[in-house]
């Protein structure tokens, strides 16, 4: 059952906890309320003011698992305080590990900070959960897939316009990254897994899939430096850093280029050209 007293005073006192810094938005002047304002928590959590205004004044309908999980992630909670959110809201806590997409708080606050790079957050499977706008402009928005063409392992056996976005002579060291990373995964998983369910898939679809995993190799790790072919400017090689949540499993990617060099110059122009570029253009 719902404790919508609890409920109300638990996203109150969250909301007022953040500051407007703390969530990646401008601080502005004029502010007199205490932590961020109700419109924006609302757009952090993806839902109208009005229904989260309802909401901390012990009103509105019962919230679905899916905004439940939505206002976690807006307001930055912990796993801890998401299953608390869950709770008071009359739900069950989802299953924690590492098939979950609730994004820690430390992650995210580094996430909200970058937005001039391409960047983004990927579970183990590579599902991305969160970009930068310059990583939309540098990939197109991968967070619109669902299934197993989240991942972009199954994407790359699966799926010519993924490729399209790699340079053509990292595609058969990529080909067999990728099925090393899924065969190390599903062994660490076990069967039932997710990663175990994509194995099956992509042997049923994919001849090349087959002809590399037949090839057990493990332990073919990703290369520091990526090569892009962007649709607008060309071929970008950008370095790639990663920062891992080993609770969640998930990690945050960061590319940036070299000063100086042509794909440095190019990166700054990925803001103006992406903004033409939607993702059903690319």
């Amino acid at each position: 059952m719902i404790d919508r007293t609890g409920l109300a005073e638990f996203l109150r006192r969250r909301r007022e906890s953040l500051q407007p810094e703390d969530v990646g938005l401008p601080r502005g002047q004029r502010r007199r309320t205490n932590g961020l304002r109700r419109e924006e928590a609302a757009a952090l959590c993806h839902m109208s003011t009005d229904y989260y205004a309802r909401l901390e004044r012990e009103r509105g309908p019962q919230p679905s698992e899916q905004m439940i999980a939505s206002i976690a992630q807006g307001l930055h909670l912990s796993l801890d305080e998401r299953d608390h959110l869950f709770r008071l809201a009359g739900q069950n806590p989802p299953t924690r590990g590492p098939a979950g997409d609730h994004i820690s708080p430390g992650l995210l606050r580094v996430f909200d900070r970058l937005g001039d790079t391409p960047a983004e957050i990927v579970t183990e499977l590579g599902e991305t959960l969160r970009q930068t706008a310059f990583g939309v402009a540098l990939t197109g928005d991968t967070t619109r897939y669902t299934g197993p063409s989240r991942s972009i392992g199954y994407r790359w056996f699966t799926d010519p316009a993924t490729r399209a976005l790699y340079a053509p002579e990292d595609h058969a060291f990529l080909s067999r990254m990728f099925t090393s990373g899924l065969r190390g995964i599903a062994t660490m998983r076990g069967p039932g897994s997710r990663a175990a369910h994509f194995v099956e898939l992509l042997l049923a679809e994919s001849g090349e899939f087959r002809t590399l995993w037949g090839e057990h190799e493990v332990g073919i790790r990703p290369q520091e430096t990526k090569r892009f072919v962007h649709p607008e400017l060309g071929g970008l090689e950008l370095t790639c850093q990663r920062l891992v949540d080993p609770d969640q499993s998930h990690s945050l990617l960061v590319y940036t280029a070299i000063p100086g060099s042509e794909s440095h110059d190019k990166l700054q122009l990925l803001a103006a050209v992406g903004a033409g570029i939607t993702a059903s253009e690319r």
